[in-house]
């Protein structure tokens, strides 16, 4: 089962078909208990609106409520570990990041307020004082008041490589600008675990071509979903629940970097792609 922002309101599509929820409000729609047995009982009230065709001709926002917030988690990854650790080399900095990637207490930051977030199909984009960026395909966890995983959904954690390179206390500056993040097409309603070997898959397209294209298995991430969790809650309060990035597996080469007009789409299997241009 899978929920849906839209401009016609909240969607639940279940079993190849599309509905309407009576839920107004996109808050108090996903910071629920029970999440998937709450939808389940809404669906013997609703009659269907359409199917995936229907669904396709609606404007999609992204999934995450106005009073939401939107965080991440970094160096979960060997990947990653080793991208920041080129990063910093090329800066003259040190091997802080391997020490990340193996202490007990993860790599937890702030990302962004629902404003900075663009929607599935709205350009994403890369700051003028940066010279190499990149994107950061991430799974993400939907995670309600009381820190339980009610859903996944997909994300782009835009990343301004040189600007982190050149110092990690800039890091809110690297991560954190308008139209820094991207988040859809819907949120999978977690009714069962992830499987360790969902795939994610990333494809950067430029002039029609095909510039870049990696995947890595969900199993690969170094941390839990539930430590991760955990240790964003122990002394942060969500009322209205939260999203947490959980790092990527997925870091192009220290050659490449974002052009504006490029495209990136980034799939996960089960959850859907996630599709923004770049600007």
């Amino acid at each position: 089962m899978k929920i849906y922002r839209t401009a016609e309101g909240n969607v639940i599509e279940h079993e190849g078909q599309c509905y309407l929820s009576l839920q107004p409000h996109w808050e108090g729609f996903v910071n629920r208990e029970n999440l998937a047995q709450r939808l389940h009982e809404e669906l013997r009230s609703l009659a269907p609106t359409g199917g995936s065709d229907w669904l396709a001709r609606q404007t999609l926002l992204a999934p995450i409520a106005t009073r939401q917030e939107l965080w991440a988690a970094g160096v979960t990854y060997l990947r990653s570990r080793d991208a920041r650790m080129e990063e910093a080399e090329q800066a003259g900095g040190g091997s802080f990041y391997d020490r990340v990637y193996e202490a007990p207490r993860p790599e937890l930051f702030f990302k962004a307020t629902p404003p900075r977030i663009v929607a599935p199909g709205a350009p994403v984009r890369i700051r003028r004082d940066s010279t190499w960026n990149v994107p950061e395909p991430e799974l993400v966890l939907v995670l309600n008041a009381k820190a339980e995983l009610v859903g996944y959904t997909v994300g782009n954690d835009m990343s301004s490589r040189s600007i982190e390179g050149e110092n990690p206390l800039y890091l809110p500056q690297a991560k954190t600008y308008d139209g820094c993040a991207s988040l859809g097409p819907g949120i999978l309603v977690a009714e069962e675990p992830l499987p360790p070997t969902t795939l994610i898959t990333l494809t950067i397209s430029r002039q029609g071509q095909v510039a870049f294209k990696g995947e890595v298995e969900v199993g690969r991430l170094k941390r839990s979903f539930a430590e991760l969790a955990g240790y964003l809650f122990r002394e942060c309060s969500f009322p209205h629940g939260v999203l947490l990035m959980t790092g990527t597996g997925i870091v192009p080469s220290t050659e490449f970097t974002l052009h504006p007009g490029d495209v990136v789409s980034i799939h996960i299997a089960g959850i859907g792609t996630l599709t923004n241009p770049v600007a």
